[in-house]
């Protein structure tokens, strides 16, 4: 097949990818010229009955868990018809700041249903990128022939809907799925119409294997993330600061706009002290970020930065390239930096109480093996009434508390009176545990906190009254 583009947006129930479930799916396919192929898709998904929607994240969606149940169809369904009619081999997989929010969300979806986490994004020529951080990129690098908006405060925000709305680009609905998969296909049109050069380089750029040959041949480039500065359009000048990458392909790099005679004479645990993110602290933070390389960086040759870009950037040349020279000729930098992160990682001892294993949380405690894979296509395969006798031995001890979950989500009618049993006392245990501060009750208080607050609109009492009726309706039997 030839490769093409899918953008793609998710509304969700709430904003963990742990916690909470995907509501609403829309893409649309385009070639490599972003012109459209075929017609777009726009599913809602059921809601199960062991998740609970952040009221926050309904409020801006507007989707109700009971319209997804009469509307939408099952994860089960959904991922059948994602895996055969939307990742065909060479699709490139795209959104607004999909890589951070609703690639994770994806990723759990498939891991609870029985299919690999991670093969959807990159199998059979498959990949993805993200729009955002080209966004932010053009508008550092290039911004000229495009309109740049503000917030009401004058600080520059890249927020879709208002950009769309400063370029008069069609945007009718924002946090409709839908509507922002269109709208981001415009904002993609607009900078490759104006900036194609960047736009093609970016492109290219989200093989992590050419973003690695870029970032360690351990001179300075140019690097846009969100965790920068809007000040300076999210942008800095970056170097590697740790000859190697670790294993999972992340590697750290220093902010040369900061001169590292601050931080040399420091030693690992006050660096780590330094580096840890502190709400509200005048402090100064350590100037070093981690990049992932296949969380398609914004990254790009010290040679883009033209005068105008440095003028615009605050970025002064001179002075990062001595502050680079300042971090080369301290040999052991490097070493405290790496250690004051193993510091920050160091996980506590566990408790000696111990704990149940939440299944769901645990997608990252390791890959499944090809003979697990195997087991999860027959799981794929089986019919609801098969789903409890198929005699599989897992490897992975993950599947095997996966498959009764598995069968309760998308097929609820075909438990036995053993099996809804066992789906109620989980629902329970999740949902009633903790007693005063359990899930449920938590939850009610919070859509008691919000009625009191005051200044909703009637959609929002609505919406509000539904989450409550919502949420009665699927307190476990045993209440």
């Amino acid at each position: 097949m030839a490769a093409s583009f899918f953008f793609y947006d998710l509304e969700t129930s709430g904003f963990s990818a742990r916690d909470h479930r995907i509501m609403q799916f829309a893409g649309m396919r385009t070639d490599m010229e972003l012109r459209p192929v075929g017609e777009p898709v726009n599913v809602l998904i059921k809601m199960g009955d062991d998740s609970l929607p952040d009221v926050d994240a309904v409020f801006i969606t507007g989707i109700t868990p009971q319209q997804t149940l009469a509307e939408g169809i099952t994860e089960a369904e959904f991922l059948h018809r994602f895996e055969h009619e939307i990742a065909i081999p060479g699709t490139i997989f795209l959104g607004f700041n999909t890589v951070r929010f609703d690639d994770e969300f994806m990723r759990a979806l498939h891991y609870r249903n029985f299919y690999d986490p991670y093969e959807w994004q990159w199998q059979d020529n498959r990949s993805r990128w993200d729009l955002l951080d080209v966004v932010r990129m053009t508008r550092a690098l290039r911004p000229d022939g495009i309109a740049w908006p503000f917030d009401a405060q004058g600080k520059a925000t890249n927020r879709l809907e208002l950009l769309t709305a400063l370029n008069k680009l069609s945007h009718e609905h924002a946090h409709d799925a839908l509507s922002d998969v269109e709208a981001t296909i415009e904002v993609a049109r607009l900078i490759r119409n104006k900036q194609s050069k960047l736009f093609d380089y970016l492109l290219a750029m989200r093989d992590k294997k050419k973003v690695a040959e870029l970032v360690e041949k351990g001179e300075p480039f140019i690097y846009t993330s969100g965790k920068y500065s809007a000040e300076y359009e999210k942008t800095t000048v970056a170097v590697q600061v740790c000859p190697q990458p670790d294993r999972n392909g992340t590697q750290l790099v220093y902010d040369l706009r900061n001169d590292p005679r601050d931080w040399l004479d420091k030693t690992p645990e006050q660096l780590a002290e330094a580096w840890r993110w502190k709400k509200d602290s005048n402090e100064p933070r350590l100037p070093v970020k981690k990049l992932q390389y296949n969380h398609c960086p914004a990254v790009a040759p010290l040679g883009v930065l033209d005068s105008a870009s440095q003028m615009r950037l605050h970025i002064d040349v001179k002075r990062v390239a001595v502050h680079h020279r300042l971090l080369r000729e301290d040999a052991a930098f490097a070493g405290k930096i790496c250690k004051a992160l193993e510091i920050l990682e160091k996980k506590p001892q566990a408790s000696l109480v111990s704990t149940e294993q939440d299944v769901d949380g645990a997608m990252y405690d390791g890959f499944f093996g090809t003979e697990d894979k195997h087991a999860m296509q027959v799981v794929r395969a089986a019919s609801p009434e098969e789903l409890s006798n198929l005699g599989l031995r897992f490897k992975d001890h993950r599947l095997e508390a996966m498959l009764p979950l598995y069968k309760a989500r998308n097929y609820s009618k075909s438990l036995s009176s053993e099996e809804r049993e066992t789906w109620e006392q989980f629902r329970a245990h999740k949902l009633l545990s903790g007693g005063q501060h359990s899930k449920i009750a938590r939850y009610f208080a919070r859509l008691q906190e919000v009625a009191a607050r005051g200044g909703l609109t009637g959609h929002q009492e609505y919406l509000l009254e539904e989450l409550k009726l919502y949420a009665e309706s699927i307190l476990p039997e045993q209440v």
